[in-house]
C-alpha cells in the first residue's frame, strides 16, 4: 500500500505542481473568478490519481479485492499528498513570486463590494474583509486553507471511489 500512495501522490503532486505554473504562465491577466476557476480545474484533475491509485492498488497489488475503508485510507492518503504540493506551491507563490497577492487580492475585493453594497454595508463590508485578511491573510494560513481544501476534495473524491471500487 504504501508505494501506491507514494507513486500515485507523487504522480498527483507532480501534475498539480506543473498545472499550477501553467496557470501562472498563461493565466496572468486573468479575473480572481477565473483563476479560482482554474484552481479548482488543477485540484480535481490532480486528485484524478486518488481513483487511479485505488484501481492500481485493487487490480494489481492486493489480487482484484480492496475493501471500502482501504480504499478510503488510500485515498486520503494519496490527497494528502497533493495538498503537500499544491500547498507549498501556493506558499511559493505568496512569498517569493507575489508577495503582494493578498494585498492585490483585498484591494480587488473591495472593488467588487463596491458594485454590490453601499453606503453603511458597503462600509461594514469593507471593515469586515480588511479584518478578516489581516487576520488570515498571511502566506502560511493561505497555504493551510489550500492544503485543507484539497483535503477536503479528495476526501470526497476517496469516498466516491472507495464506494465505485471496492471489492471483497
Amino acid at each position: 500500500m504504501k508505494n501506491t500512495v507514494f507513486k500515485f501522490g507523487l504522480y498527483g503532486l507532480l501534475v498539480a505542481v506543473i498545472l499550477f505554473l501553467l496557470a501562472l504562465v498563461f493565466g496572468k491577466g486573468l479575473s480572481y473568478s477565473s483563476q479560482e476557476i482554474i484552481g479548482y480545474t488543477t485540484m480535481v484533475t490532480s486528485l484524478s490519481f486518488v481513483f487511479l491509485g485505488i484501481k492500481h492498488y485493487r487490480d494489481n497489488v492486493n489480487n482484484g479485492v480492496v475493501s471500502f475503508g482501504k480504499a478510503l485510507l488510500i485515498g486520503v492518503l494519496i490527497s494528502a499528498m497533493v495538498g503537500c504540493g499544491i500547498a507549498i506551491a501556493d506558499y511559493m507563490y505568496t512569498t517569493v513570486i507575489n508577495p503582494d497577492f493578498a494585498q492585490e487580492f483585498l484591494d480587488t475585493s473591495l472593488k467588487n463590494l463596491q458594485t454590490t453594497y453601499s453606503g453603511a454595508e458597503l462600509e461594514t463590508k469593507k471593515k469586515e474583509l480588511t479584518a478578516q485578511m489581516t487576520d488570515y491573510g498571511g502566506s502560511g494560513f493561505m497555504a493551510l486553507m489550500m492544503f485543507a481544501s484539497v483535503l477536503i476534495i479528495g476526501f470526497i473524491i476517496s469516498l466516491i471511489s472507495g464506494v465505485i471500487l471496492q471489492r471483497k
